[in-house]
């Protein structure tokens, strides 16, 4: 297949999702970063890529990668080199996913690539499909970790334990101080049951407080259910006290 110039600046593929991770490839052989290139693109990442570890070093200085795939023997810095630099040097270069491309087969240079903190070493030749392969397993591995979402959530309600704030689809939801008090307790002990004496502790006096619990818990049920009668959230517990049934915690992506 003929060379084709060295592309230092971003490509993509026009069709590929704007998600597409950005992948550096850093490779002295012409032809090499051009076969990877397009072959990257085709498989929908966003490529930049350099003939050295200068050129590399300046894109990173304007850019941030997703993945940075490494040859090891480059003229001037070697690859290894490169990899250790940036493993000693500030966020995000630090923490950069490394899949380093060798011609060298014996162990001591995989050893040496992954000592100087590579994340994946692949010997030269090697199948696109397995290179397509390894950089997808690294992007998950290097994906950042989901949250739990921080909202407590039941039907059309979400209440923010931190701010102790509810709302109906978005729509602040008025509580009084003591109604606040109580649903607080009983997010506390999602799905658990939760005695009168518990939801009267926070009160002076909590013999009195007891009497009023069911006050407050009719109050909260005019303004969380449906149907006060036939409570779907705000359940009794007959003799043991009072329950709030809530939706299973939501995983929330963390934004990058």
């Amino acid at each position: 297949m003929p060379s084709s110039p060295s592309p230092t600046i971003s490509q993509q593929n026009p069709n590929a999702g704007a998600k597409g991770a950005h992948i550096l490839v850093v490779d002295d052989d012409q032809r090499i970063r051009a076969l990877l290139t397009r072959y990257l693109m085709r498989e929908g990442y966003l490529v930049s890529a350099a003939a050295d570890t200068r050129e590399a070093s300046e894109l990173l200085e304007d850019m941030a990668f997703d993945l940075i795939v490494l040859d090891v023997m480059m003229p001037g810095e070697s690859g290894t080199r490169f990899t250790a630099r940036l493993r000693e040097g500030p966020e995000p270069m630090r923490s950069a996913p490394i899949l380093m491309l060798s011609a060298l087969h014996e162990t001591r240079n995989r050893v040496e690539g992954l000592e100087a903190g590579v994340d994946d070493y692949l010997a030269k030749p090697f199948d696109p499909r397995e290179l397509s392969l390894r950089i997808a397993s690294i992007l998950r591995r290097a994906r950042r970790p989901e949250t739990v979402d921080p909202l407590v959530r039941f039907g059309p309600f979400a209440y923010d334990p931190a701010r102790a704030e509810l709302t109906c689809l978005g729509e602040a939801v008025r509580l009084t101080t003591r109604e606040r008090d109580v649903l607080q307790i009983l997010v506390e002990h999602s799905g658990a049951i939760v005695s009168r004496q518990s939801l009267a502790s926070r009160e002076s006096e909590p013999k009195a407080a007891e009497r009023s619990v069911d006050v407050e818990i009719a109050r909260l049920r005019r303004k969380i259910e449906i149907d006060p009668s036939a409570p779907r959230y705000l359940q009794t517990a007959r003799g043991q006290g009072y329950r709030l049934v809530v939706d299973a915690p939501r995983a929330k992506k963390m934004q990058s």
